[in-house]
């Protein structure tokens, strides 16, 4: 695990066509951070998965009107401030899947925990169920849905110790934790990194064999100032 104070250094190892797994629950929990660093460093034809589509003009939304952005696989794209998207969209410039939230959570736990596919009530009859095996158990109809991988995962955590071990705040533990687990590499921007043992151990939610690389975001500003 290496800790950098650097943005453009924690996502170097993003490549063109990655699919990325990006936290956020709106902004909260949103990797800006890095977001911004992945913009400037360049990497193109990416699949994003996230929660929604971008808020605004900043962080998810900046990375799609930067034109970096291939595929969009989230639960809520669109919104009221959802315009870059919703734009790229109808004008044939973006690919969609929408999965359900839960359904979403639960492709991306399974990845982690090598898990081959569950079945869920959710979309049954819809057209999000189009293509899928259907079975029926104990009288229930259930589709099933298969895990999300990503090459990478860009999530913000409160606070990392020198091991990567993660604490969150709140909110922000939205969908870090799993896309951690589901993720070949994943890269944490964190408020500040503290010595190893600081952290309560009964606070940790994700352990530091998920992370790969934390940006500190204390050391970042003092960089660029």
């Amino acid at each position: 695990m290496q800790v950098h104070g650097d943005a453009l250094a924690a996502v170097a190892s993003v490549v063109d066509g990655a699919t990325v797994l990006v936290g956020g629950f709106g902004m909260a929990g949103m990797p800006v951070q890095l977001i911004d660093a992945l913009i400037e460093a360049g990497p193109t034809d990416l699949t994003i998965v996230s929660n929604n589509a971008g808020n605004g003009d900043t962080g998810l939304a900046a990375l799609l009107a930067a034109g970096r952005v291939r595929k969009v696989i989230c639960s809520f794209p669109r919104q009221a401030d959802s315009y870059v998207f919703d734009g790229l969209y109808r004008a044939g410039e973006l690919e969609l899947e929408v999965v359900p939230q839960g359904t979403l959570a639960e492709r991306m736990r399974a990845a982690g925990a090598g898990i081959g596919g569950f079945f869920t009530p959710t979309g049954v009859g819809t057209l999000l169920a189009e293509g899928k095996e259907t079975r029926t158990i104990d009288g229930r109809d259930y589709v099933l849905e298969l895990p999300i991988r990503g090459d990478v995962a860009l999530i913000a955590a409160h606070r990392s110790d020198r091991m990567g071990n993660l604490v969150y705040r709140k909110t922000a533990r939205n969908f870090g934790p799993v896309m951690a687990t589901a993720a070949t590499t994943t890269i944490v921007q964190v408020g500040g990194v503290v010595e190893t043992g600081a952290l309560d151990p009964e606070h940790v939610v994700t352990p530091s064999i998920y992370v790969d690389h934390v940006l500190d975001l204390a050391a970042d500003q003092e960089a660029t100032e």
